[in-house]
């Protein structure tokens, strides 16, 4: 196991080639001596985090798309099924 302190930042000029930015900011973070509560309080933050990104994602496409409540409650009423004979 690597532990990444002040006196080991070697091992992460090793792995910079091989994790993302964000990957690499997670080991520094995680690294550190914390709290479970702490842990939690970090995921939740980055959770928030993601879902904020696909939540503006998302208003973006319908923006582009001009979709509206019209277009959900079309989709609500539309049957796709395949039909049987």
């Amino acid at each position: 196991m690597i532990i990444f302190g002040k006196e080991n930042f070697y091992a992460m000029e090793v792995l910079e080639g091989k994790l993302t930015n964000l990957q690499l900011e997670l080991l520094k973070i995680f690294s550190l001596k914390l709290k479970d509560e702490q842990l939690i309080e970090i995921r939740n933050l980055l959770a928030h985090f993601f879902a904020d990104k696909a939540s503006d994602e998302m208003e973006k496409i319908w923006k582009e798309r001009g979709y509206s409540e019209d277009t959900i409650n079309g989709w609500l009423n539309e049957h796709m099924r395949t039909p049987y004979k």
